[in-house]
């Protein structure tokens, strides 16, 4: 069993601004969702734990390992897909893995050959493995950003907004290769998507302003406020008094009519019903505290 402690992590940067506050997470084996929205935090403390940046205060370790003291360690055993990554342009995919995985110290070139292409299988990019990755569509450059991560067998893995901008098929590709990984390993998902957690995390926290406001299993989150949302289809010119008159925690446009969720102990008023709330309803209403 892998374990990542975060201990009272802080990160100020040097104009200024607090992007990490206080932070206190232990995560294991298993896909863990960080969801926020953009701005909340996500990239920076998924920085800080990969170790591009150390923290202003607090620690991290990994298998009781302090990655700030030993940075190398940690790396050995990681697999990181930033947001956004650049390629070499015009080498095809198979040369780039094999570059990427000598960096990554897999230095016997028959293991060498072997992992990356049990990798380029896996990702489902083999048929395109003489192709370069910068003519690759959005979905076949995450998956091909998937593979990096994965060589050299890491314990450790983070994804940081992987779906964004990936059309319906090659996100579910996506998902479920990640699920596929995700057993023997920790996986952290940071996204502002919340069907990508409810989809895939056994556990997720919700990060805003640099805090975690709330984190757990997510059908227990979902739990909490069951018998507490209720739903109503409005006109648009009503929504505004709605609003200042209950607790509505989000708003959905269907066929030119608002649909409204609000949180309430009890029917807010006639034509309200309850609903079985969903891991947007936890997003929504912790957000709003």
């Amino acid at each position: 069993m892998n374990t990542l402690q975060i201990t009272n992590v802080s990160k100020t940067y040097a104009n200024g601004v607090k992007a990490l506050d206080t932070i206190s997470l232990t995560i294991h084996n298993g896909m863990f969702g960080l969801l926020g929205p953009n701005g909340a935090g996500k990239s920076s403390l998924m920085r800080t734990i990969a170790t591009l940046q150390e923290q202003s205060s607090g620690n991290i370790l990994f298998n009781e390992i302090d990655i700030v003291k030993h940075p190398q360690e940690l790396r050995n055993q990681l697999g990181y897909l930033p947001q956004e990554f650049g390629v070499y342009p015009k080498i095809s995919a198979q040369k780039l893995l094999d570059h990427l995985a000598i960096l990554k110290g897999i230095i016997n070139k028959k293991e060498r050959k072997e992992q990356v292409e049990a990798l380029l299988l896996q990702t489902n990019l083999y048929q395109h493995r003489k192709k370069a990755v910068h003519t690759f569509s959005g979905g076949m450059r995450q998956r091909f950003g998937i593979a990096q991560a994965l060589l050299g067998n890491p314990k450790l893995i983070i994804v940081d907004e992987p779906t964004a901008g990936l059309d319906p098929e090659e996100r579910n590709r996506f998902l479920n290769l990640l699920s596929e990984i995700g057993e023997h390993i920790i996986i952290i998902l940071s996204t502002h998507i919340v069907e990508d957690v409810k989809d895939l995390c056994s556990n997720m926290a919700i990060l805003s302003q640099g805090k975690i406001i709330t984190e757990g299993i997510p059908a227990k989150l979902t739990e909490k406020l069951e018998g507490k949302i209720w739903h109503k289809i409005v006109k648009k010119q009503d929504l505004k008094s709605y609003q200042s008159a209950f607790n509505v925690i989000s708003t959905r446009l269907i066929s030119g009519k608002t649909q409204l969720h609000i949180l309430a102990d009890k029917k807010p008023e006639a034509g309200f019903e309850p609903i079985h709330p969903g891991l947007e309803d936890v997003y929504f209403s912790t957000l709003q505290g």
